[in-house]
């Protein structure tokens, strides 16, 4: 049986995708759906864009532009679901039991992004601040260090 899922107000940010039965553990909720893309051409089509809800899956800096249930699911740094890619599918799967009327979440892992922060707001005990990938951390230390040893060389 699959679970019944509704969107509704999130204390993490705007609206959130909550379950309204019991989930066991390992559940795959649901799949993240929607035009697939190269980075490029998403980057192109959403230069304007504020808001986007792009999954970057695979090694060849592929998209989804997903548009649906999943794009309700918001990030924390305490999460009961993860994504995980089968088969160049993104599916949202549980990581623990989850109670009806439980909002489901994952850890975005950003990378690759325009946004100088991507501040979290998940309020959870663990919560990094951030909604980047420890890796994106590690590499945008690794070129704020470079950037700060050439402007202390070109001084």
């Amino acid at each position: 049986m699959l679970p019944t899922l509704v969107i509704r107000s999130s204390a993490i940010h705007a609206a959130g995708c909550y379950t309204t039965r019991t989930l066991r553990k390992g559940v795959r909720v649901c799949e993240y759906e929607g035009p697939r893309m190269t980075k490029a051409v998403a980057d192109e089509r959403y230069a304007d864009r504020f808001v986007t809800y792009l999954f970057g899956y695979g090694t060849e800096d592929m998209v989804i532009d997903g548009f649906g249930t999943p794009m309700f699911f918001n990030h924390s740094c305490a999460p009961n679901c993860e994504s995980e890619e089968i088969d160049g599918h993104i599916y949202i799967s549980t990581l623990r039991p989850i109670k009806a009327g439980e909002e489901l979440t994952y850890e975005y892992n950003l990378y690759d992004s325009d946004d100088a922060t991507a501040d979290c707001h998940c309020g959870a005990p663990n919560c990094r601040g951030t909604m980047f990938s420890p890796l994106e951390l590690k590499r945008r230390a690794r070129l704020a260090r470079a950037a700060k040893r050439a402007a202390t060389t070109n001084s």
